[in-house]
């Protein structure tokens, strides 16, 4: 019995599905959110269908999102699609970061000790402090008058 229609064909599908491993990892910082893809490869880098380069335009911020691959000593070895939203650039970086942790957690489980140790895996919770009602901003107060 030949499943033709379900893509179990044989060696092309086979061959094919060789091609579409990947792994999946998602990061947060801030209001920014990564949807970062691990793909074996050559090192080639995506973001939001722009080179890295482009998208990450200071050294502080490819250094932020190269980080987690340097760490793991796998820099060459994937291609990384990513695609981020909300946030400022800076904080889509440390969200990428994230999101290529956890990828590499699903390719390798050894590596959580190593990324873990670094503070790769730990989410950053900070947020931007609300601003108070009668006042003009999250700490700013009126001027005092004694009298």
């Amino acid at each position: 019995m030949v499943l033709a229609g379900f893509g179990f064909a044989g060696r092309e599908s086979q061959e094919r599905m060789a091609d579409l491993v990947q792994y999946y990892g998602t990061g947060r910082r801030k209001s920014a959110i990564a949807r970062v893809f691990l793909r074996p490869g050559t090192g080639e880098w995506k973001v939001n269908g722009k080179a890295f380069e482009e998208y990450f335009v200071t050294e502080q911020q490819r250094v932020a999102a190269k980080r987690t691959l340097v760490v793991a000593e796998l820099a060459g070895s994937f291609d990384v699609v990513t695609t981020v939203k909300s946030g400022g650039v800076a904080a889509q970086a440390d969200a990428v970061k994230m999101g290529i942790a956890r990828a590499l957690v699903l390719f390798n489980p050894e590596l959580r000790k190593l990324l873990k140790a670094e503070g790769l895996m730990t989410r950053d919770a900070r947020q931007k402090e609300r601003k108070k009602y009668g006042q003009k901003g999250a700490r700013k107060r009126f001027q005092f008058s004694k009298r």
